[in-house]
């Protein structure tokens, strides 16, 4: 009989080092991932990027580029006015999916055919959905925008990886179609990541005014005394813990919204009225003061507003239901 005693030295040796390259890998997994220890390096880069200012010159010529394009009523079209929220997540769903799944068809024998073609409608579709998506960052705070140039850097280099793939699959090189359509779908992960971030983590195309009904007890509660608000003056007052803005028309109306606005929670007791309307000092939004309808975006959600009445010379409001405020916005568009 042969003597093992090397052999197994050997298994023993290979098995060591697998299980330390493990070890050292998960160890290195941890330190990219948050973790009870800290945030880990994958966020505390993305933290860092929030606060480098150093391509500010090219946010801010992109910035204004993108604000003087001639879009008229189509910017409000593209930011999602009509839909509720933001329309870009909406749209960049189809190149995303068709270029996953040509990514899994890449995989499989004899579809050479399909992924070319679901590659070439992602890259059709592409476009479309980054006009939308630049039209809301322009209208983001700084810290967003420069997460945001890189999102958009990301989904760029996606975009000419994904070119190159289809050109190479149209000239029959097809392996090197399937790599470049790998490239582009790791630079599609990254740049989704970094988007992930600007929804989730900075809010960007959230509702800033969604938390209002749910920090307002039901009925009627006492503003202040009458004398407290000028007429023809936006005065920013407190309902328990919610800002709401009150403005005394020379009429007698009064009109109270919630202050903070829902695009990026900008201080509307700030903004110019006009022609029935308050306009947020930081982005622009327009709200109708009758009933907080989002006249113009960037916003995508109306303005939570409040039913008034005058009680023993003070000011009372009660919280108005959206119903009644998107049936209120369906009256006067058939008035007008």
């Amino acid at each position: 009989m042969k003597p093992t005693g090397k052999r197994e030295s050997r298994t023993g040796t290979r098995t060591g080092a697998a299980a330390g390259a493990a070890a050292t890998t998960a160890a290195a997994v941890r330190r990219l991932l948050p973790s009870a220890d800290g945030p880990g390096r994958v966020l505390r880069g993305v933290d860092g990027l929030e606060r480098w200012s150093g391509a500010d010159w090219l946010i801010d010529a992109v910035r204004k580029a993108v604000q003087a394009a001639p879009l008229g009523a189509g910017r409000d079209a593209l930011h999602g006015r009509w839909l509720g929220h933001p329309l870009h997540p909406l749209m960049v769903q189809v190149p995303i999916g068709t270029w996953l799944s040509a990514a899994v068809l890449d995989l499989l024998p004899g579809n050479r055919r399909a992924s070319r073609t679901l590659i070439g409608v992602g890259l059709a579709t592409a476009g479309p959905a980054a006009v939308a998506g630049w039209t809301d960052w322009a209208d983001l705070p700084k810290q967003q925008q420069r997460v945001g140039l890189v999102h958009a850097a990301g989904n760029i280099t996606a975009v000419a990886l994904y070119a190159a793939s289809y050109a190479a699959r149209r000239r029959g090189r097809v392996w090197r179609g399937k790599a470049l359509g790998l490239a582009g779908l790791s630079a599609v992960m990254v740049g989704g990541a970094l988007g992930g971030h600007l929804a989730y983590r900075q809010a960007s195309g959230a509702n800033h005014a969604e938390q209002v009904p749910n920090m307002m007890e039901p009925g009627w509660h006492t503003v202040g005394d009458l004398a407290d608000f000028p007429v023809g003056r936006a005065v920013r007052s407190h309902v328990g813990e919610v800002a709401v803005m009150v403005f005394r028309e020379p009429g007698g109306s009064i009109h109270v919204l919630a202050d903070r606005c829902s695009h990026m929670a900008g201080p509307l007791s700030e903004g110019e009225i006009d022609d029935g309307c308050v306009r947020c000092p930081w982005h622009g939004s327009v709200f109708r003061l009758a009933d907080g309808w989002n006249v113009r975006g960037p916003a995508t959600a109306p303005q939570p507003s409040f039913d008034t009445r005058v009680v023993d010379g003070r000011l009372e409001v009660r919280l108005r239901h959206l119903a009644d405020v998107t049936a209120g916005a369906a009256d006067t568009a058939r008035a007008g």
